[in-house]
């Protein structure tokens, strides 16, 4: 459907009869899929999100509210693996982060685990009015169904949905091509000649976003990229990359590693072979927690300020539910904390 507005006059604003007519159904249906109802098919929620998506709906979120009653509770949405998520000190910190800021609000938090096997089921939880937002945190890019449920539900994301676009998509994360360039750089100013990286898993954009970070660094500096190895975010993948790299046989002196979980594998890999740190490798890498800070020696690491990030979804969240207009992108700052793992 294409409406074209005659110049000077005022600019077309989509309406929910619209949007029921593109989808072949009544305004009432409409709206019971905009409000998550359950009396509608799958077939039914999906002609009308198509037709929001093509037109650009965007609902009135003020008067839904008055329409309904709200539950003054927020989801914490985490689409991974439920053993992922337990063995990863990233999800904890952020949902402190989330929880804590709650409590000076007038909103709970509950968290959700997306199921493996239906984690349609979880989606629909969320589109029947049972929260009144939701937090979507995970590695991974969310699936492109939450950024459609982003039309009709307040979303805050902790990474990019893929795909996406919109002004009502929220994101709130770290600058994560500095934060391979900050973790870099400091190793670059140590005046280490050879730096070799541990990425995280390719397939999200934190892991590819930090690898890039790294290699505009060390072409920046003049100096020729080391060898580069993709690791899990755990300290098995870690250990299995910083094997990989020693094996090649290409020097490096130092090594930039995407999360303090794979680095801790890494350096544990590097003491068995009899590699000095930081004499002979440097170690540098993300996340300041009890990994980096637990390791022998402690490493350097790039504060992500995690519960910051926590805590910042969580106000961008509330803010949208009471009708806030809000930027799409939102950073957490970062900080370069040096330890022994690069001490001189």
């Amino acid at each position: 459907m294409t409406i074209e507005t005659p110049r000077g006059t005022t600019p077309w604003i989509p309406t929910l009869e619209e949007v029921a007519a593109l989808a072949g159904v009544s305004s009432s249906t409409a709206s019971r899929v905009i409000n998550g109802s359950p009396r509608v098919t799958e077939q039914t929620v999906a002609r009308v999100n198509e037709a929001i998506a093509k037109i650009g709906y965007v609902p009135n979120r003020a008067g839904r509210n008055l329409a309904r009653r709200r539950t003054q509770t927020v989801a914490m949405m985490i689409p991974e693996r439920t053993a992922d998520f337990f063995a990863d000190p990233y999800f904890a910190e952020v949902i402190q982060g989330a929880a804590m800021h709650a409590s000076s609000t007038e909103y709970s938090l509950t968290l959700l685990i997306e199921s493996e096997q239906d984690p349609h089921k979880t989606h629909q939880f969320l589109r029947r009015g049972n929260v009144d937002g939701a937090l979507i945190l995970s590695h991974h890019s969310a699936s492109s169904s939450y950024g459609e449920l982003a039309r009709t539900l307040p979303i805050v994301f902790g990474v990019h949905p893929p795909g996406a676009v919109g002004d009502q998509i929220h994101v709130v994360d770290v600058d994560n091509v500095a934060v391979g360039a900050l973790g870099t750089r400091h190793l670059v100013e140590r005046g280490r000649q050879h730096i070799a990286t541990i990425t995280g898993p390719l397939d999200t954009s934190a892991g590819r976003e930090r690898m890039q970070g790294w290699r505009d660094t060390v072409l920046a500096a003049g100096l020729e990229p080391g060898g580069c190895e993709e690791g899990d975010y755990t300290p098995t993948g870690g250990a299995q990359a910083m094997g990989r790299l020693l094996d090649a046989e290409a020097p490096f002196d130092a090594v930039f590693i995407a999360s303090a979980q794979m680095a801790s594998g890494a350096v544990a890999v590097l003491k068995d072979r009899g590699v000095r740190i930081p004499a002979d490798v440097a170690v540098a890498t993300a996340d300041n927690n009890v990994f980096s800070t637990s390791s022998s020696p402690q490493l350097t690491t790039v504060d992500l300020h995690t519960a910051e990030k926590g805590a910042t979804m969580m106000a961008a969240v509330v803010r949208l539910i009471d009708g806030a207009q809000l930027g799409t992108e939102m950073l957490v700052p970062i900080d370069l904390i040096e330890r022994a793992s690069t001490a001189l």
